[in-house]
């Protein structure tokens, strides 16, 4: 059995490479291109062919997304990832709520409601879209949605996690890591650190958190 402390790998060392490859990968999952291509220039690595798969398309998807232009965001995705929308009733629905919820900013009330009945309502039948339905339409009621209680559906973070799941569908769907080698390292960690609390004792070590990582 693997030794549980970990003072005895602090100096167990992790190569350049490694450590380059886990930003590339970070930088090209997110699709930042450029940055990526002045970090090669920088670092002498070579790309990945995987990597450059549609990543300008998927980038121009994602910021649809943020834009809070869902229609061309569905547009698109259809295009570079048939039948993904078809098949990920989630993915689907986050989509169509975000153009509905773009509606409702804008003060499209009856074009809401109309697209609401028509798109959104036949996932009414499906018990776990039922309360999110309610929050949704429950913005129609108000003069100010930004000032009602589901203020949060209209916030840029909430953009932001459409965006980040369609991101890891359609690299899934293309047959590439879901996550970067980043977010699985965190991952890993997090989950050992749960391991050790279980198996030392919950005093020995803290959850793990990135920030608190960060901030030393």
């Amino acid at each position: 059995m693997m030794d549980l402390d970990p003072r005895l790998y602090e100096n167990v060392s992790v190569s350049d490479n490694d450590v380059r490859d886990i930003v590339l990968s970070y930088l090209m999952h997110n699709c930042f291109k450029e940055t990526a291509e002045t970090f090669l220039s920088s670092t002498g690595l070579k790309l990945p062919i995987d990597y450059t798969v549609d990543v300008d398309k998927r980038k121009a998807i994602l910021n649809f997304v943020l834009e809070g232009n869902a229609v061309k965001a569905i547009e698109l995705t259809e295009e570079l990832a048939p039948n993904l929308l078809e098949n990920d009733m989630d993915l689907n629905f986050d989509l169509l709520s975000l153009h509905f919820i773009e509606l409702v900013r804008s003060r499209k009330c009856t074009e809401a409601l109309e697209f609401g009945q028509k798109k959104l309502t036949p996932f009414g039948k499906v018990s776990k879209y039922v309360e999110k339905l309610e929050d949704f339409m429950a913005l129609l009621a108000y003069e100010e949605p930004e000032k009602s209680p589901m203020f949060h559906l209209l916030s840029p973070e909430y953009r932001q996690n459409v965006a980040d799941s369609l991101n890891r569908a359609i690299l899934a769907h293309a047959n590439l890591p879901a996550y970067s080698s980043l977010e699985r390292v965190i991952q890993q960690s997090t989950v050992v650190r749960q391991y050790l609390q279980q198996e030392v004792g919950k005093d020995s070590y803290a959850p793990f958190s990135l920030k608190a990582f960060l901030s030393k």
